[in-house]
Order: structure tokens, then sequence, then C-alpha cells
């Protein structure tokens, strides 16, 4: 969720990268209490003492050379994966854990592997890799010879037209504007996660990337648990730390302003120069669940927008958007996350909705920071498609443009474009695009792209625009839009 040009945390959904400090993760030398790979150890037992050969279940006396691919089990499955071989460490026991990278999963999936947990020999999953590699080739050169007629053509229309006819068609990278050192020095930094995972309030998550904690917090290169306050966002190495910290009493929520509050959820608002630390303690914890997303220091040119669900308790932190205090590119989201404990509740959709009523307080229409990730990519598609259609569903004119739906949804013109090219809703016709409506294809349309809860309801914000020290005129301003031909449904 979610330019990497900013000095600022980046996002799930849109992530500015530069210059991130260089933190080198070590290998650790001794691998101590890695939890994922106990799991299941016991139902795992029966398949490695049936399956593996003697050979392999000796292979822990000496590592395998780093990008060797092979066969292990993953997690609490009992079906041996292709894995790759990213880096070995020694154990207690002198025998050697495998920090691997399974094949059929994304890279947050990454962890370290047990001797007991390895059931094939590396020559076993090289010759896998290369029948699964022709399967791939022969499948790839079936589909271009059934689909490629279809494909020219997208071709040519975008061509002639300017624009693809299908957001799918849209080339999509979430690495642009990195050069290839860049991407380079980042996959070395990154590859290793030193965290294994967090306790925040009453939930332990598994990590999924690494953070660049201060080294003093992984002098090994890796730790298996930190715990943090969820009220401040502090973190340490030890439960007892924690505890202590606490007992010293903590306001029970996040530091700055509460703008939001309805139906157990609230915003706060936290100005990065106010609130420093608290800012580059949420930067620490977003990494850990955001491949793409460099860190800074420096996050005074921010606004932080925590989400939170309120109880007796206090507020629990759910996820949070960043956005810079002025932005020269109409950007109203840098950076967005939804921990994993609280996704599929529809919150990452109410971040982005919320980010789009403060634009509206604002009179400027707004986009997230390019390029979006994957995730964030599908989650601003939804929230597009499902705003224009509802803004469709309500308008009476026989006629409406995309500046005039950009103006009544504080949604980027070229942003508007791609939702009803993906929508299917907009035809290009005599070299002109036409927004083509007919009212059964919009009901139904409505009905597989709904307005998804909870919504944030614009009366209990109360919020008002940040007052800067910019002179002159702004071009994302909804008056300094120009009006736009109306083009007939």
């Amino acid at each position: 969720t979610m330019s990497r040009k900013k000095k600022a945390p980046a996002t799930s959904s849109a992530t500015p990268a530069a210059s991130a400090p260089t933190v080198t993760p070590e290998i650790p030398t001794i691998l101590e209490n890695n939890e994922s790979s106990k799991t299941n150890e016991a139902s795992c037992e029966e398949l490695v003492e049936k399956n593996v050969p003697e050979e392999v279940k000796e292979s822990g006396d000496q590592p395998y050379p780093d990008g060797t691919i092979m066969l292990a089990l993953w997690g609490t499955e009992t079906v041996p994966r292709q894995c790759q071989i990213i880096a070995s460490a020694k154990q207690k026991d002198l025998s050697y854990a495998h920090y691997v990278h399974f094949l059929d999963f994304n890279r947050r999936m990454d962890e370290w592997v047990t001797p007991d947990r390895i059931v094939g020999f590396p020559s076993d999953g090289e010759s896998i890799a290369k029948e699964l590699l022709a399967k791939a080739k022969e499948e790839e050169e079936e589909e271009e010879s059934t689909h490629g007629a279809q494909k020219r053509k997208r071709e040519m229309n975008q061509n002639i037209g300017g624009n693809p006819t299908v957001v799918a068609d849209m080339e999509h990278d979430e690495h642009e504007g990195m050069d290839e050192a860049s991407l380079k020095e980042h996959e070395d930094v990154t590859k290793i996660k030193n965290i294994q995972s967090i306790e925040l309030g009453r939930h332990i998550i598994e990590c999924w990337y690494f953070s660049p904690f201060p080294k003093e917090y992984f002098p090994n290169g890796f730790v298996n648990r930190l715990y943090f306050c969820e009220y401040s966002l502090r973190f340490f190495s030890y439960k007892s730390e924690l505890e202590r910290y606490q007992s010293r009493g903590v306001d029970p929520h996040p530091p700055g302003n509460e703008i939001y509050r309805k139906d157990g959820l609230a915003m706060f608002e936290v100005d990065g120069a106010e609130s420093k630390e608290y800012c580059e303690n949420l930067c620490y914890l977003a990494k850990l669940f955001l491949d793409h997303k460099t860190l800074y220091y420096e996050v005074d040119p921010f606004l932080f927008y925590v989400m939170c669900e309120y109880d007796e308790r206090g507020y629990h932190p759910t996820g949070y958007f960043s956005k810079e205090k002025y932005s020269d590119v109409g950007y109203n989201l840098a950076c967005i996350l939804t921990l994993p404990c609280y996704q599929r509740k529809g919150y990452g959709n109410f971040l982005i909705s919320f980010s789009y009523e403060l634009s509206k307080k604002e009179f400027k229409v707004g986009s997230p920071e390019k390029p979006l990730s994957d995730l964030g990519h599908v989650s601003y598609r939804s929230y597009w498609a499902a705003e224009v259609l509802a803004l469709l569903h309500r308008y009476t004119s026989p006629s409406i443009s995309i500046m005039e739906i950009s103006k009544m949804t504080s949604i980027l013109s070229d942003d508007v474009t791609n939702a009803l090219q993906y929508l299917g809703l907009l035809k290009y016709i005599c070299n002109n695009h036409v927004i083509c409506v007919p009212p059964v294809i919009l009901k139904d349309l409505m009905m597989r792209h709904p307005q998804k809860a909870p919504r944030v309801d614009p009366d209990k914000l109360h919020w008002a625009p940040l007052i800067g020290q910019f002179v002159g005129k702004d071009k994302w301003s909804i008056k300094a839009k120009r009006p736009d031909e109306a083009v007939e449904p």
C-alpha cells in the first residue's frame, strides 16, 4: 500500500527511494530460537525418515553453496517445495541451517531451514527446476500462438490511441526509478530478514522483510523477536524491558491530534517535526512489511495519519499512511500500510478513502505516489472503480467529462481515465475518447465493484489544511482546473 527521490518513508503503495542508510546484514553465526523452523517438526519427522536418503540427513554437517536449488518443507506443510539457498549459518549443535527462498512464494516467505526439513538432493531440485522451465516455455509458446492476434490488436490500439485499452495491458513496475546498481544494492542489503517476529500489543506478528534497526538490536545479524509498545512504538530486545517501561505510565494513544472517531475506529494526525521519535519508529515498523520502502531519518516534511481501533484499554494501531506537507507533484499519499494482523478488514480501502477526504477538504485533486506496488495497484484500482461508478450512478446529467469526475471525487484525471479503461467504459472512437455507460452495464458493474465498508464519514472528520509558506498558484487546486468539454455518454 502503496518517485524515489523523497526524503521520507515510502509505501506499500507508493515507494519513494533514494540513498538509504547502508546497513549490510551479517550472516548469523548461531541461529537461536527459530520458531518457524521448529513448527510442525513432529509431523514432518515421519516424512523425513521415510523419504530422505541418509546422505541428505547428514548434509547438515556441511553447508550447501549459495544459489543451490533443493527440496525442503515450508512452514507446516508436509509436501516438499523447491527453494534456493541465499545464505548459511552454523547452529548451536554445529550443523548448518540455510536461509532459503521458496520459488513458488513471494520473497516475504523466505525463512531459515534446518537440516531436518531438507528432503531432497540439490540435484533433485535442479532437475525439477529444468522440467518446470521447459513446461513453462511450452505453455508460453502455446499461449502466444493462441492469443498472439489479440495481443497484437491491443498493441495497435495502444499505438493509435496513445493509451492502453485496459489497465492490465499497462506496464507496471514498482522498481521504476531505480537503476541496476541501486536495485543490486537494495537486494544485497535486504536479502536476509534480520527480525523474525515482533510482539505488538496482544499480537505476535511474523515479519516479512529486512528493516534497518539499530545494529545493537541484532548484533549477530538476526534476532528472533523485538517487543514494541503499541502506544509509543518504542521497541525493546526483551519483554522485561517493555514491561518495566510501561509500568512507568504511557499515554494509551498515539501522539498528535485525534481528527476522526466513529464505530470503533479513530485517526490521529502526527507531525513528523513534532513527534520525530514516534514517526521514525513507525517507519522501522513499516519496513518490516514493505519490501521496496526506503527509510529515512528526516521525517519532518511529512504528516502521518495513524489508524487505531479503540476500547477501554486505549487506542491500538492498525495501520497508517503518510503524506507530504506540501507536494509539488500533487501526491496526497506517500506511504500506506495495514498491519498483517488487521488485514482483510477493509482498513486499506478506508485509509485510501481518508486520504481523498483530506484532498476534498483542501479543494485539491490528488494521487498516490508513483510507482505503485502490486498490492497498492490492486487496492487503488478497486477504490477508483467503485468511486467512479458511484458518481456515475447518482449523476443525472446526460453528459459528463473526465475533468468533472476528477473535480467531484478529487481523483486525478489520469487515474479516472485508468479506472474507466479498467471498467471498459472508455471507448476510443475517431481519435476521441468517449464514455459509454449503458444503465444495464452500470448496474452490473456496481454489483461487482461496490463501495466497501468501513466507510469514512466526512461529518466526523474534524480537520483543517496545514497553512504553509508556499506562495504562488497551486496547479493541483480544483479552482485552477480549466473547464473540460463534456463527453456524451
